[in-house]
This record gives C-alpha cells, sequence and structure tokens, in this order.
C-alpha cells in the first residue's frame, strides 16, 4: 500500500480561497509599504551559516536549519567528532548553508554586500517566507512569511516614529484592534546597571522575554539558573510589573534610573517616541511595556511588539532599533531599525474575526456555459472582451450537461453565469443569469461589460 502523502509539523497547505485570503494581506501590507517610501529587495532563501549564526543569540542559533553540504557530505568530517559526537564540529563539517531565519540579518549582508549601489538612508520592504526550527503549536510555525520595513543610515527617532505610524495604518486597513508595546533596550541595561548584574543582560532579556508565555514565576526560575542573586531578582520585579500611563511610568523609571546614564538615554528616546507617535494621532493603543525584551542580541534602542486584543494569540508585529547590525559584516557606524508584520499570525486572526471584505474571494465574476462547438467560440470571444474590461471570465472547457455545469458554477461561487446558446448565437445576444438572485436578463454581446461589472 502506497504510503499516505502528508507535509512536515509546522507547515501548511493553501487552498485557493485561502490564498485570496493571504495575498489580500500581502497586498494590503505591500501597498502601505510603498505609500511610506519603502523599496522592495529579495533576498535567497538559503544564505551561508557564516552569515546566519550568532546574530540571534544562543537560542536562535538552535532554531536555525542547517542544510547537508550536496554529494558526499561525509568526505571532509573529522572521525574523532563523528565518534564523539561533536555536534558543533560535525555542524561546521556537515553544514555550510542554512535557511534564513529572518529577514533582517540578510537585509544587514545585502546593505554591506552592495553599499556602493545604494543611498543612505535606505528603505527597504522584503515580503519572503523564513525558517525556524520551532516546536509547533498554535500561532507558531515552521515555515511562515514576514513583511519587513526597515531604514538603515539614520539615527533619527522620527524613523521610529514613522514605523508606528505605519503599523497603526496597516492594522486599520485590516479592522485588527491591537495595542503597540514599546520599550527601549537601553532601559533594560539600566535596570541591569541598577540591580547590581550588568554582566547578565542577555540572560536578562532572554529570560524575560518569556514572561508572558510562562510567566513571571518561571522567568524567576530561570534567572537562578542564570545565577542572578535572590536580591537582584526581587529587585527586578516590580520594575516589569510597574502600571499607570505611558506618562507615569516614564516618571517613576526616571526616579528608579536616575543612577544609570544608559538607562536615562532610553527613557529620553522613549519619551521622544512616545510623544511623536502620540501627535500624530492614532487608533492603536501604545503602552510602555518594561517587560517586553525580544531576546534577539542585535536590538540596542526602541523595540516593537503588538498584539491583537481580540484574538487569544502571540505577537503579529515586532521589531526594533540596531546599531550596528552590518557591523559583524565589517561595515560599521550604520544604524538601522525596522518591524516585521507576522502575515501568517494576521491570517489566523483575520480568520478567527471573519474580517476579510467579501470581494476578496478571488472566484471568477462569469461563467460561460459551453453548449457546443460555434456557441463556445462565440463564448471565447465574449470572454477575452471581459477579461480586457478587467473581469474574471472563463468558459466551461467541456460541452456537459447543464446541470452538471450549473453545479461547477455554484461551487465555485461564481456570480454571473452566462449562456449563449443557438438562439442568442443567431441574434449576437447572451442571456445573463444572477446566481444570487436567480434573475436572468437577455442582453446584446456588445453590453456584456456593462451588465457585468
Amino acid at each position: 500500500m502506497a504510503q499516505k502523502p502528508s507535509i512536515p509539523k509546522g507547515t501548511r497547505d493553501f487552498s485557493p480561497v485561502e490564498m485570496a485570503r493571504r495575498n489580500y494581506i500581502f497586498d494590503t501590507i505591500r501597498e502601505a509599504f510603498r505609500l511610506f517610501g519603502y523599496r522592495q529587495i529579495e533576498t535567497p532563501a538559503m544564505e551561508n551559516l557564516s552569515t546566519l549564526m550568532g546574530k540571534y543569540g544562543e537560542e536562535g542559533d538552535k532554531l536555525l536549519f542547517k542544510i547537508l553540504n550536496s554529494g558526499d557530505f561525509l568526505k571532509d568530517v573529522n572521525s574523532n567528532d563523528l565518534e564523539a559526537q561533536n555536534l558543533p564540529r560535525l555542524t561546521n563539517q556537515l553544514c555550510e548553508k542554512g535557511l534564513r531565519y529572518d529577514l533582517t540579518v540578510p537585509f544587514a549582508r545585502f546593505v554591506v554586500q552592495h553599499r556602493n549601489e545604494i543611498q543612505m538612508p535606505f528603505k527597504r520592504f522584503q515580503i519572503q517566507p523564513v525558517w525556524r526550527a520551532d516546536r509547533p503549536q498554535k500561532g507558531r510555525y515552521r515555515e511562515f512569511y514576514q513583511c519587513d520595513a526597515d531604514v538603515v543610515g539614520s539615527d533619527s527617532l522620527n524613523n521610529e516614529v514613522e514605523l508606528l505610524s505605519l503599523i497603526d495604518y496597516v492594522m486599520r486597513k485590516l479592522g485588527i484592534r491591537t495595542c503597540i508595546h514599546v520599550n527601549n533596550r537601553k532601559i533594560l541595561t539600566g535596570i541591569a546597571e541598577i540591580i547590581g548584574e550588568s554582566d547578565k543582560i542577555v540572560d536578562i532579556t532572554v529570560a524575560i522575554d518569556k514572561i508572558d508565555k510562562i510567566g513571571i514565576e518561571n522567568v524567576n526560575a530561570e534567572l537562578r539558573e542564570k545565577g542572578l542573586s535572590e536580591k537582584a531578582i526581587e529587585s527586578l520585579r516590580p520594575l516589569l510589573e510597574l502600571d499607570g500611563s505611558n506618562e507615569e511610568k516614564l516618571e517613576k523609571l526616571s526616579d528608579i534610573l536616575a543612577g544609570s546614564e544608559i538607562g536615562m538615554k532610553g527613557i529620553e528616546e522613549m519619551k521622544e517616541v512616545i510623544s511623536g507617535f502620540e501627535n500624530l494621532g492614532h487608533s492603536c493603543g501604545l503602552d510602555l511595556d518594561v517587560s517586553l525584551a525580544r531576546g534577539l542580541n542585535y536590538y540596542t534602542g526602541t523595540i516593537i511588539e503588538v498584539k491583537a486584543l481580540d484574538v487569544e494569540i502571540g505577537s503579529i508585529t515586532g521589531g526594533g532599533r540596531y546599531d550596528n547590525l552590518t557591523g559583524v559584516f565589517g561595515v560599521s557606524g550604520l544604524s538601522g531599525v525596522g518591524i516585521s508584520f507576522g502575515a501568517d499570525r494576521i491570517y489566523d486572526v483575520l480568520n478567527s474575526l471573519n474580517l476579510y471584505p467579501e470581494e476578496i474571494t478571488g472566484n471568477v465574476k462569469a461563467l460561460f456555459i459551453n453548449f457546443g462547438k460555434e456557441e463556445a467560440a462565440a463564448s471565447m470571444k465574449c470572454v477575452k472582451v471581459l477579461r480586457e474590461a478587467g473581469i474574471s471570465a472563463e468558459l466551461y472547457p467541456d460541452m456537459a450537461k447543464m446541470k452538471k455545469q450549473m453545479q461547477y458554477a455554484n461551487s465555485e461561487g461564481v456570480k454571473y453565469v452566462v449562456m449563449i446558446g443557438d438562439t442568442e448565437l443567431a441574434e449576437a445576444t447572451a442571456t445573463v443569469k444572477n446566481m444570487a438572485d436567480g434573475t436572468q436578463v437577455n442582453v446584446p454581446q456588445s453590453k456584456l461589460v456593462d451588465v457585468i461589472c
């Protein structure tokens, strides 16, 4: 018996209806990117592992999909490493390439590689799939699309304000009620200084980034495992649970971090970003969330995460500032900031809330019934006219029974069925049936565009 076909866990097939819905999301985001002045690029699905490794922290490196070298991939493997199962060394010998984990690091590589061809500041967008060897669960996939917008070559916090405005624009267009959570990596660094654990900043950010998933007690347990003292953990907790308005939180933080220069710098940056966004007016909520860390090591300033208010799901957009990501590729001093819309989670949110417009089904608008060779030839001419007018139309390919052709029209959600039989052929007319209300009209073939619109 043949094995039943399947797909890898954490991946999905999409039907025509589902693709129409996904394209609605992509088209909405793409239109917004262009409206805000971002230009599109693409990078390869696979990158050299040397490009990817070490850019996402220890946790991220574990989630990289590595690609075995082609041909005899064992030929250059050290037998001692193989016998000892030395995985880090074996990985280096077996794999030279990996699937991209996100679009930001490939973008940094692109900027460095093409720096003589681009004008700074450079605003780009990318809509492409990425892969992570994560444990699949609701809202978390191993293959998913990211829709990124970044600007490099500018230190201005106006870029952060614009990106927040871009998020607000897209969410309003899609009809999703959201809250934008913001923080600043410098504030987190200042907190680490104040609690006496400056050398543990990476451990702290990696741990507190999981606070929504595992809760404060489990975060504290992880911090203990990383060697933080009980005093430091107790000092950290109230900072992660600050409440009040954004202004009140900033005032409290200013008092707490008064002794930290970098912490105060982060507060000033946060004040400017929040004030700039508030001045524009917006529909999304905006919340200063001190527990927001986004555990990727390359963030250095503002960090952003967007949550849907009406669906229990992880963040649907995220991003932040990275002041020297290109430095790892040999070009220092290029500041950048960007965001990434999680198209797959946005898709799940829209499905849960049924927020799609009716007209994005992707169905053919007009189906011509096939009555025979001459009638089909006349129908094909009408199909061509409708298509040139921007109306989707098709002829049923076979001269099947009328009932079968009508059933096909129903199953495909066709809005109009057009019939050119022998009578219509002789009179150069067509009978048009509205499938929604069952009404029929007979019109000259030259007037079909006016009727089917």
